[in-house]
């Protein structure tokens, strides 16, 4: 499963690459084009059916064979998504995807990564593994943290965060237990700051859900 997300990840990182290289060629002929994937595949098609633009017809072949590969990698990535959330049928897995913002990739993920977590002492104890803890500096017995790190799982790391991004765009506040948890941070502390936080809350909940059988989240709706 681990081996599954690694190909995963490195078939996203060249699509990635592709797209941005894509976007820089258009650029220098004065062509803006959208940087998320979905307003890509619409834009670049239009674009290279456009005979009116200023593209050269050397750049314009060299961008349809680009295009040929963005299909080909983003059929790759579409193709091991759906490997990865069959595979995800175990009880743990579907137990874990009850947590907002943690769905069938991040919940597969968590499972290949750390097994049951008993090896782990809290959720804390898993945070500060992943990497979503700040780093301390104490002097003259002042600590100070400066901000999380790149040690830990980036892997791992990279998909709670994008969890917990989506998770707080989209969260109904009045009906979720978070909600005046975040809107009390939010009122102090930068939105970055925040999404980091809530990663780190949603990594020590999936910690409770691993080693606690028959455990799930509940969203307590705060009215009641």
């Amino acid at each position: 499963m681990q081996a599954l997300h690694r190909v995963r990840a490195q078939f996203v990182h060249q699509r990635t690459a592709l797209v941005s290289q894509f976007r820089c060629f258009l650029l220098e002929y004065g062509i803006a084009i959208h940087a998320c994937i979905g307003m890509f595949r619409r834009d670049a098609t239009r674009i290279l059916s456009d005979d009116s633009n200023d593209l050269t017809p050397t750049m314009r072949q060299l961008l349809t064979d680009l295009w040929s590969d963005f299909l080909r990698i983003d059929e790759r990535v579409a193709a091991l998504s759906s490997q990865i959330e069959a595979s995800a049928k175990h009880d743990v897995v579907q137990r874990l995807t009850t947590i907002p913002g943690i769905g069938p990739l991040g919940a597969s993920a968590l499972c290949a990564a750390i097994g049951n977590g008993k090896q782990f002492r809290s959720g804390r104890d898993l945070a500060a593994w992943i990497g979503l803890v700040p780093r301390q500096h104490t002097t003259g017995g002042k600590p100070t943290l400066p901000g999380i790190s790149i040690r830990g799982n980036t892997y791992l790391r990279r998909l709670l965060v994008l969890g917990a991004q989506f998770y707080l765009m989209h969260l109904d506040r009045s009906r979720d237990r978070l909600g005046q948890w975040l809107d009390t941070l939010e009122s102090s502390i930068h939105h970055n700051k925040v999404v980091i936080a809530l990663a780190n809350k949603l990594a020590r909940v999936a910690w409770v859900v691993l080693t606690r059988p028959g455990a799930l989240y509940e969203k307590m709706d705060p009215r009641f």
